[in-house]
């Protein structure tokens, strides 16, 4: 019987007004120590974030901002100095609270075979 691995995931969200709490997810991050797995996945729509955020909201920003979360989950050098930290320490500093634009959820565990699939079935489910 092949042998589950513990996995933590947390939710990408974008909050255009960050005092007013109202959110949409835009993708996940998904991370498994025994296997040394971190990856996110996200997709912008623009449709539901302009009606969330108005025009107000900046999408090239928010590309940018997501594509160094990406950069910084594949490590090296063109992840910055948080890249170069080791999987678990950027796990952390990608979830950490913050208050911004681009937060994510609580982070929560799971059991799976695959990392991969795992982060595939819940950006299906959380975001799309």
């Amino acid at each position: 019987m092949p042998e589950k691995h513990l996995f933590e995931y947390a939710v990408l969200r974008v909050v255009p007004r960050v005092e007013r709490e109202e959110f949409c997810n835009v993708g996940v991050v998904l991370y498994c120590r025994p296997l040394g797995f971190l990856q996110c996945r996200f997709h912008l729509d623009e449709a539901r974030l302009r009606a969330l955020g108005g025009l107000a909201l900046d999408l090239d920003e928010l590309q940018a901002r997501l594509g160094a979360f990406q950069r910084i989950c594949e490590g090296r050098r063109h992840g910055g100095p948080i890249g170069q930290f080791g999987v678990a320490e950027r796990f952390r500093w990608l979830t950490a609270t913050r208050s911004t634009v681009l937060q994510t959820s609580a982070v929560h565990p799971g059991l799976c075979l695959d990392p991969a699939a795992t982060l595939d079935r819940l950006f299906e489910q959380l975001v799309r």
